[in-house]
């Protein structure tokens, strides 16, 4: 489809009597997009975009690295984006840039899922109050409806909150009444006609909070909640559970004949099923309320590289080998089953443990710091679709110089996986 639309732009541009009309029936056809059309549609990728280069975010990147990063996703086939804060300028320059971009280019399409952040009261503080809620919450919440007014032919989705309910944020989480309020509140928004009834409201949380664990999730509030969204945004990330709930990770009894590379093909298969059965967990619980209604991946991702729990150190979980098996297995079995996977995350932005380089926040990208695309994007570097394309004035290029013996020099096996009873 990439190499189509720009052919069928070009034929256009020759045809001047079909060429205003046409343009003019594409942007039509966007601007009437909506996300209940949108998610699902393995022609329209998801994934989790920042596009901080620096250690702080304090320094804002530019609308001309925003269109740069657009066009690598677009090349990619990424159609959608979430982001996490508005208010931010980021947030407002994604918009802008995608807006300069489809008016240089009729055909170009990017929607976005907005994110807008939610804290409980006196959040990172030393005395957080997880059942009061902070006042800055009503301001994001303005600031996401002024920009979807803004917006509308690019804005398809409104996320209350990021992980704001699990409990292990302990923060900033909030009670699940406070996001239900602010879903309501947008909801409301909409029936009114101040917001388009197109648009979709949700909350993008871990898959324990939407009742897909232990009971302590499973209040009153979250059962309004589950009917207020149009859908479940849910998280999983098998990758922290190598360390936390390891039962599925490592080589299995039985394995110990297979080679290295075999050994960690089983163990990334088995570590795609525990992020299905936690996706089934929560479809299972909208069941047993009667329930029926979308469930999306709002986040799930593989670092490439970790000095934590999760490095060689530790469960020996994070390179790139793995990482981009982990990404293929996820992209495959969503595009199968109608799922949309907002993929954690585009490009490694190393704010987020600013303080430890090698931490595995700072590592989830798929395309590095340098304009490197890692493992799981060689073949796309291989096949041309970044010809052209640079990041910050760097023509996308292979980690390891696209050497993969070097790789799998870093790279290895799991320990034998422990079951316990």
């Amino acid at each position: 489809m990439k190499y189509l639309l720009p052919y069928l732009a070009s034929l256009l541009l020759l045809l001047p009597g079909l060429s205003c009309a046409s343009t003019g029936n594409k942007q039509q056809a966007n601007a009437s997009k909506s996300a209940q059309e949108i998610l699902g549609d393995s022609n329209y990728l998801a994934i989790s975009y920042g596009g901080y280069r620096q250690k702080t975010r304090d320094i804002q990147p530019t609308i001309a690295q925003l269109k740069e990063d657009m066009r690598i996703l677009s090349a990619m086939d990424i159609r959608l984006l979430r982001t996490y804060n508005v208010h931010l300028e980021e947030a407002a320059n994604i918009l802008k840039a995608i807006t300069e971009l489809k008016k240089e280019n009729p055909a170009f399409e990017m929607y976005v899922m907005l994110g807008a952040w939610i804290d409980c009261k006196d959040a990172w503080t030393a005395k957080p109050d997880h059942y009061g809620e902070s006042e800055r919450n009503a301001v994001e919440i303005a600031r996401a409806v002024e920009l979807t007014k803004q917006y509308p032919d690019i804005i398809k989705i409104i996320a209350v909150g990021n992980e704001a309910m699990v409990k292990w944020a302990t923060a900033y989480h909030v009670q699940a009444g406070v996001i239900l309020k602010w879903v309501n509140h947008l909801q409301d928004l909409k029936k009114k006609g101040e917001l388009p009834s197109n648009l979709w409201i949700t909350s993008s949380d871990n898959f324990a909070s939407w009742g897909g664990a232990t009971g302590e999730y499973k209040t009153e509030d979250l059962v309004k909640l589950i009917k207020a969204v149009d859908y479940v945004s849910m998280h999983t990330y098998p990758m922290h559970d190598t360390h936390y709930n390891p039962q599925f990770w490592g080589v299995a009894a039985g394995e110990e004949h297979l080679t290295e590379q075999q050994k960690i093909d089983a163990a990334m298969l088995r570590a795609r099923d525990y992020a299905i059965s936690q996706y089934n967990s929560v479809r299972s619980y909208l069941q047993s309320l009667g329930v029926e209604k979308p469930i999306h991946i709002g986040e799930t991702g593989w670092a490439s590289q970790s000095n934590e729990f999760y490095g060689n150190q530790g469960s020996k979980a994070t390179d790139e080998y793995k990482s981009a098996l982990y990404y293929k297995h996820m992209r495959e079995w969503t595009n199968k089953a109608g799922i949309s996977c907002f993929y954690f995350e585009a490009f490694d932005e190393q704010w987020k443990d600013e303080k430890n380089p090698l931490g595995s926040e700072n590592h989830f990208g798929l395309i590095n710091l340098q304009g490197q695309a890692k493992y799981a994007l060689w073949e796309l570097v291989d096949k041309g679709v970044f010809k052209g394309l640079t990041r910050d004035g760097k023509a996308i290029t292979k980690t390891y110089g696209g050497n993969s013996a070097l790789m799998w020099k870093e790279i290895q096996v799991p320990p034998a996986l422990v079951n316990k009873k």
